[in-house]
């Protein structure tokens, strides 16, 4: 099979709009998470059992911050769904980035897309809903079954720069980042496509999705007055994760073609892994067999033994289930057949408590910053990591990024339903 690499990078997260930005801050420790008490309506967001997000900072784009009118003309604003507007833009930036405008028939024909969302367009869906309960039918927009479908991100970007490759769109819950970069990675390793536009948006920080996730008893919220402390991966305290919104986009190209028109080169993506639980809807299995299989298979997609990963993002969402069950998949493929003998060489960090759980988009913004760890050679820390749990003995990286030489790295997603998938990058050789 063909090669494939990354060559662009687009992110909009609440650590800000542009990568370097994101990149920078997560790097310095900093934390996007902010309280939600301040939104209209007030009465909805107080009451609710979690009151903390990771919100997307408004304002310019040079100050970092999001503003629609910035990246789409007024038409395209208001035709396209919230998630679908953060994946134009972070398009646009990893394109920008790729320098890839594909402008003849041949390279419109061999660009494709690949990008989905857990959620989609709620807040549309909501609203709809109330107006026609009551005043029925004349007021449905009738752009409310365009703006709702999640395949649209992929559209839009394919009819706003002509891509007439795969069209492709995941939805996968949590893992759908993830899932969605794989799936275009293969899809340009078979030769279905020679470069692909792929990754995951989300943005559904409404008070029905935090209302559903507190009834479900997923969310943190026990720091609802101390933020940037609420997500806490790994750590002892920590009591659920933080919802967030935001959008992940890679440039994904056959090694040959970026060599060609000499791109530049991120990394190479040199596995991917899935697997199901077929255990619970939400719970995984206590013992992470679902996560193991999935880190399994990328390895051994990628030819890599365990011994030679470097560094592990870990999907760890500050869940007392969910991080030990990771926790226990982690141990289990790094202390096992051809990997360390100790645990303590292990490297592995969560972003999660500085970003939040973005959901769909979580799998794409995680594997970019795995890839720029890999192509740094610099970890990202694991923030508000102050005490461990018997049976946590990896290095997390608490606080601090820590710098070292990666040559492999993993990128860890799962969702609800008992999905799960890997993605291994490494060095271009």
């Amino acid at each position: 099979m063909r090669r494939v690499v990354v060559t662009g990078l687009g992110a909009i997260t609440p650590l800000g709009v542009g990568i370097r930005r994101t990149w920078a801050r997560l790097i310095a420790g900093d934390c996007g998470i902010t309280s939600t008490a301040h939104l209209e309506p007030q009465e909805r967001w107080r009451e609710l059992p979690s009151r903390v997000a990771g919100m997307i900072p408004r304002g310019r784009k040079e100050e970092g911050g999001w503003q629609a009118s910035e990246w789409l003309n007024k038409g395209d604003e208001r035709r396209m769904a919230t998630f679908t507007q953060f994946a134009i833009a972070a398009t646009e930036m990893a394109l920008q980035d790729a320098n890839w405008r594909p402008s003849t028939q041949q390279e419109k024909e061999t660009t494709g897309v690949c990008l989905g969302s857990g959620i989609g367009n709620l807040e549309e869906l909501y609203n709809t809903s109330i107006t026609y309960e009551k005043t029925g039918y004349k007021k449905v927009s009738p752009l409310f079954v365009p703006q709702l479908l999640i395949n649209l991100g992929a559209g839009h970007i394919s009819m706003k720069y002509g891509l007439q490759g795969p069209n492709h769109a995941t939805t996968t819950a949590c893992t759908t980042g993830a899932h969605a970069i794989g799936d275009a990675s293969r899809f340009i390793a078979f030769g279905d496509a020679d470069v692909m536009v792929a990754g995951g948006s989300e943005s559904c920080i409404h008070p029905l999705a935090l209302a559903g996730f507190s009834r479900s008893k997923s969310l943190a919220t026990l720091y609802n007055d101390d933020p940037s402390s609420s997500s806490r991966p790994f750590d002892r305290d920590r009591c659920g994760f933080v919802i967030g919104e935001g959008t992940g986009v890679v440039v994904l190209e056959e090694l040959e073609h970026a060599r060609a028109r000499g791109a530049n080169i991120y990394a190479e993506v040199r596995g991917y892994g899935c697997s199901g639980d077929a255990h619970h809807m939400t719970a995984p299995l206590e013992n992470g067999h679902g996560a193991l299989l999935a880190m399994k298979r990328a390895l051994k997609h990628a030819g890599i033994p365990p011994r030679d990963v470097d560094y592990i993002n870990a999907h760890a969402t500050s869940t007392p289930l969910g991080d030990a069950a990771e926790n226990a998949a982690i141990q289990s493929l790094m202390l096992g057949e051809d990997g360390v003998d100790t645990a303590s060489s292990v490297t592995v960090s969560s972003t999660k408590g500085a970003v939040g759980h973005l959901l769909g988009a979580a799998g794409a913004i995680e594997a970019i910053f795995s890839i720029l760890a890999t192509k740094e050679n610099i970890m990202p820390p694991t923030r508000n990591l102050h005490g461990l749990e018997a049976g946590f003995n990896f290095n997390y990286i608490p606080g601090q990024a820590q710098e070292r030489r990666i040559g492999v790295s993993l990128s860890n997603s799962f969702g609800f339903g008992g999905t799960n998938a890997c993605l291994a990058f490494s060095k271009c050789r």
